[in-house]
């Protein structure tokens, strides 16, 4: 007998059932995505409803907290204990504390019966992130002033005070952190009037962190901050003042419209390349990328248009319609590296997708300089150029943490200059390219090294030490003033060879930290400078070598062969590790060999048969000497950079 097999059949209401919460489900994903995908309108914001404007101040004065509280206060992002530096999206940016590149927030807020949208730029507060303060000033009409109520006025306040005053903006001052136990609002206001010529009842004082008198900033921007002076008739014309790379859509561009209306599906050309791209999506950062209608006269904005290769991107680069040619806007001054270091990977392998890698890295970051070359010892590479110190060790930790990639980078040098006998000059970035000893005494005529104006405020107590530190780095003449009755403000010209070794470190320790340092390039001067070169086993080692004062060669060269001794491993042969000046050795230290006891199976016996073994021992080690090779692991380069 055949077996049928039984199908359970459901009843009709049970069909009805499914078939109308499917049909719910389907509703109400295509509603969800239908509302995900919807741009913001925002062509109802004319100019005069327009507000951009950046937050400058000295590292650790409040940026990002006060960012924070802002984009509460407007509903941008829900309150919440864990919003702390929203804007400081890159993982070093949150593990160091410190902004590191600018970010751009839009918000919308309602003020007298008006809705206003206010573009807010978040800066960094160190001096070696300058040129991102600089390149956020150009995208607004205004700034705040932060300055801490404890802390007062600091180097940097100062620098960024004159580079917002130098691009005519207005200037808003603001106290933060009145609420700390050695706030002194009073005493603040008066730096400020005596160093800026601020009226002390104009400055507001507030604490972003417990959110006092936050409400009355935005008030403040929107009253005092002029308008962009735009217009939506005009042809096309946008700024290019940021940009950064998605992996998903490609190069992603940070843009100021300056006139006109740029919309989704519009052809767009590059003044800088006259390329010709289709803009993909055009949005406002609401913190996050959100897509909109249009972008218009006065808006800050970025779009997306099919930029597949970073060198595309061109920061200070203008925009505009196609067949609408528009004249070009000024755009930025290039920013000049003051410190150089080599990069190389550790496996000669990865060198393609370290290349691109750092490719993607300098899209990012507009001051880094980048040219390709060759070590001897360390095989292919790059010659990165950096603002300073800590520009080139954020770099550094970016390229580990963000690509995975695995480095070698090598001491940090200035750019000297070496001015030939025929009167020719030659700038030099790296050792390698230093003119050799026996070069010196007949075609060289004079080396110079770069020189910066440098400004330091701290306590009246600090000030003998102070002097004391500059005068032990080769500093010039020394002035200083007394901006209040227990501050001094000190300037002086040190070769900037000194800032990128360990001045800061030392400024911070004398003055028990408080005190504050900027400084800023003013030249060249002839300086007697001699190049160091390392030996390992005889054997140069061009990554190693560096570029010093005559003054210095000595105590330079002792620390780095000492320094070598420790981190290179021993060798079944005795290494010498040799720094050279010219035809002198100045310093000199041996790395003993690791030996095998060959006497041990001599039990006893006539002398001559351990003197035989020991001598052929010699004699074996004498050739390994002189064909070995000795590894150098990437902590020598590290332990040379490091003091």
């Amino acid at each position: 007998m055949a077996q049928t097999a039984r199908v359970l059949i459901p009843p009709p209401s049970a069909f009805q059932a499914v078939s109308r919460l499917r049909q719910q489900q389907r509703a109400h994903s295509t509603k969800k995505k239908a509302s995900a995908k919807d741009p913001l309108d925002i062509s109802a914001y004319p100019a005069e409803y327009i507000r951009n404007f950046s937050i400058i101040a000295h590292i650790d004065h409040g940026k990002s907290t006060l960012a924070d509280r802002l984009l509460e206060l407007t509903g941008t992002i829900d309150k919440s204990a864990t919003n702390k530096q929203v804007l400081d999206k890159l993982k070093v940016e949150r593990e160091r504390g410190i902004t590191v590149k600018a970010q751009t927030a839009s918000m919308f807020y309602d003020y007298r019966g008006h809705r206003y949208l206010l573009n807010l730029i978040d800066t960094p507060g160190h001096v070696d992130f300058s040129y991102e303060v600089s390149r956020s000033l150009a995208a607004c009409q205004g700034t705040l002033l932060l300055v801490d109520a404890s802390q007062g006025i600091q180097a940097q306040t100062v620098a960024n005070f004159y580079l917002a005053f130098g691009e005519d903006l207005t200037i808003l001052p603001v106290l933060n952190k009145i609420d700390l136990p050695g706030a002194d609002p009073a005493k603040v206001k008066t730096q400020l009037q005596s160093a800026f010529d601020m009226d002390p009842d104009q400055v507001l004082a507030i604490s972003a962190k417990s959110n006092l008198n936050v409400d009355q900033v935005l008030p403040l921007v929107i009253e005092h901050i002029p308008p962009p002076t735009n217009t939506v008739q005009q042809p096309l014309k946008a700024l290019l003042f940021d940009s950064w790379y998605d992996s998903y859509v490609g190069v992603v561009c940070l843009i100021r419209v300056v006139d006109g209306i740029v919309r989704k599906g519009d052809t767009i050309v590059s003044n800088h390349s006259k390329r010709k791209y289709d803009i993909a999506e055009v949005g406002i950062m609401y913190p996050e990328p959100t897509p909109t209608t249009s972008l218009q006269a006065g808006q800050v904005g970025y779009i997306t248009c099919n930029m597949k290769t970073v060198s595309e991107a061109h920061v200070g680069d203008t925009f505009y319609r196609l067949k609408q040619p528009v004249d070009p806007l000024p755009g930025f001054v290039p920013a000049k590296s003051m410190v150089f270091s080599g990069i190389f990977p550790v496996d000669s392998a990865e060198f393609a997708r370290l290349d691109e890698s750092i490719e993607k890295l300098t899209l990012n970051d507009a001051s880094v300089s980048m040219q390709k070359e060759t070590s001897n010892a360390l095989g292919q590479g790059w010659r990165l150029g950096f603002l300073g110190t800590l520009h080139m060790d954020v770099f550094r930790q970016r390229l580990e943490e963000e690509y995975d990639a695995r480095v070698i980078i090598t001491q940090p040098t200035v750019p000297y200059r070496v001015v030939y006998a025929n009167g020719d000059s030659k700038t030099v970035r790296t050792p390698a390219e230093f003119p050799e000893y026996h070069e010196m005494a007949s075609t060289v005529s004079e080396t110079q090294e770069p020189m910066v104006s440098a400004t330091m405020i701290f306590p009246q107590e600090y000030l003998g030490a102070m002097m004391d530190l500059c005068s032990q780095h080769r500093s010039g003449e020394q002035e200083h003033t007394f901006i209040d009755e227990s501050r001094v403000m000190m300037t002086c010209k040190l070769p900037m060879a000194e800032i990128v070794d360990d001045f800061y470190t030392q400024l911070k320790s004398r003055s028990s930290g408080y005190a504050s340092f900027d400084y800023e390039e003013c030249g060249y001067i002839p300086s007697d400078l001699v190049k160091l070169n390392v030996n390992i086993n005889r054997r140069p080692v061009d990554a190693l070598s560096v570029i010093v004062h005559r003054s210095q060669v000595e105590f330079v060269g002792r620390s780095i062969a000492q320094k070598l001794k420790k981190v290179i491993k021993r060798q079944l042969f005795e290494v010498a590790v040799q720094v050279v000046a010219g035809s002198r050795v100045v310093a000199r230290e041996t790395i003993s060999a690791t030996r095998k006891d060959v006497t041990a199976k001599c039990y006893g016996g006539d002398v001559t048969r351990k003197m035989k073994l020991l001598h052929k021992q010699k004699e074996g080690k004498k050739r390994m000497r002189m064909i070995g090779n000795v590894e150098i692991p990437q902590e020598a380069f590290l332990a040379v950079i490091k003091k």
